[in-house]
């Protein structure tokens, strides 16, 4: 993936199967940075990787001489180093909810999508994490019959953490029913998907998720 515009160049170590390679990436294509994405095989790691990180982990963000290997960090540098257009809001107060919301979906979700995608546990296991998953991405389907977005009448950073949990959905066996009430959360994944940096930030593996 490449955004070809006039800001800037950085190199971008990505997982093509990770949520949170997703979402920095929605993030890079939301603020039309010029970089190098590198897809990278997490079982033929480059050895230049383990240079760069101490983990040698993924995603890996190398801007110049900073590295960075955490991703909701990432996400915070870009809106700063990028502002235009902001993914936090302005304000102290608001954007301690955007970091709470962050945090709440990582603590609630994605270590369950995380466990569905790597199949890790027994038949009987991932069935209960489906559900539970499931069943508590419904319940905040009236959300989204307030406001276009993640609590906002604006895309933020947080629907750059929900969008890749709700795309990876088909993958891990989760099918989202088309009733009255979750069509606000329908017609919010809808929008969400149309995004141009959204179509503009998938891997290759992301666009068979869906296929």
């Amino acid at each position: 993936m490449g955004v070809v515009t006039k800001r800037s160049s950085m190199l971008f170590y990505s997982d093509g199967y990770s949520q949170f390679s997703h979402r920095v990436r929605i993030v890079l294509a939301e603020k039309g940075v010029t970089v190098e994405v590198t897809d990278v095989d997490i079982y033929d790691k480059p050895e230049d990787l383990a240079a760069l990180n101490p983990y040698n982990s993924l995603p890996t963000l190398v801007d110049r001489d900073l590295v960075l290997y955490a991703p909701n960090i990432m996400m915070e540098y870009l809106d700063e180093r990028f502002p235009h257009p902001p993914l936090f809001p302005v304000y102290p107060v608001a954007r301690a909810q955007s970091r709470l919301w962050m945090y709440r979906i990582d603590r609630d979700w994605s270590g369950m999508v995380e466990k569905l995608q790597s199949e890790d546990g027994t038949a009987a296991e991932l069935d209960k994490t489906r559900k539970e998953l499931r069943e508590s991405i419904i319940s905040i389907s009236p959300i989204f019959a307030e406001k276009p977005f993640f609590m906002s009448d604006e895309f933020t950073i947080v629907d750059c953490c929900v969008l890749p949990i709700l795309w990876r959905l088909p993958e891990i066996g989760i099918r989202l029913p088309e009733t009255k009430a979750t069509k606000p959360l329908l017609e919010y994944r809808q929008r969400l998907f149309a995004r141009e940096s959204v179509q503009l930030s998938l891997s290759e593996q992301e666009k068979e998720m869906r296929t």
